[in-house]
């Protein structure tokens, strides 16, 4: 099972360009397949995208091992959050920090790991004003950060042997609740005359 960016634009209503939301020159400006520049989304800080969780995951539960996958350019210097998923209490399960030395946040039904021991992935810098592909992997106890298809991390996720994360909340774009900072990025979306090649989406083993 898949859940990819071009079913998450809709779900976020990027379509209709709501208040924070515009489009923009993408990853690549020109391709041999296609015609003119990759299209992008801008997001600023008047953005508000959030859904429930279950428009994603409406028949089935949240998998144990996934992949999130994301071609973007961050705000330079910036720190804040790309995705985050809330459960049904608004506790933040998962979240993605993009900036210096970013963190993978995740929190199970036992609320394992705790905040001191999230995975902090030091040395590498996301928020340099410059795109990049960025592939962040979930297995058993493990995630992995992989940084333009080259840099690969690995760091150890405590979590339990059978963790649940609650799909009766909701998944929020470009910040957290409550937050100050706001996650700005141009997030790339493919063409329809390109091959599918998704760069954000959820992807159970």
């Amino acid at each position: 099972m898949a859940i990819s960016f071009h079913l998450l634009i809709p779900v976020l209503d990027f379509h209709n360009l709501p208040d924070g939301i515009s489009k923009t020159t993408g990853f690549c400006t020109s391709r041999r397949s296609s015609k003119g520049a990759d299209v992008a989304y801008r997001v600023t800080k008047d953005a508000q995208l959030s859904a429930p969780t279950r428009q994603l995951y409406p028949a089935s539960p949240f998998p144990e091992d996934f992949s999130i996958l994301t071609t973007v350019k961050a705000k330079k210097g910036g720190q804040s959050f790309l995705v985050s998923i809330y459960n049904e209490q608004g506790i933040q399960q998962i979240g993605v920090e993009i900036g210096r030395s970013p963190v993978f946040l995740y929190e199970d039904h036992t609320g394992k790991p705790g905040p001191e021991d999230y995975p902090l992935f030091r040395g590498i810098n996301l928020s340099d004003g410059k795109w990049h592909r960025i592939a962040i992997s979930v297995h058993k106890k493990n995630v992995t950060l992989i940084l333009d298809c080259k840099k690969k991390v690995t760091k150890f996720l405590d979590r339990s042997d059978h963790p649940i994360i609650d799909v009766n909340g909701i998944i929020v774009f470009g910040t957290r609740i409550l937050d100050e900072e706001v996650f700005e990025v141009s997030v790339r979306e493919k063409r329809a005359t390109e091959k599918p090649e998704w760069h954000f989406r959820l992807l159970k083993y």
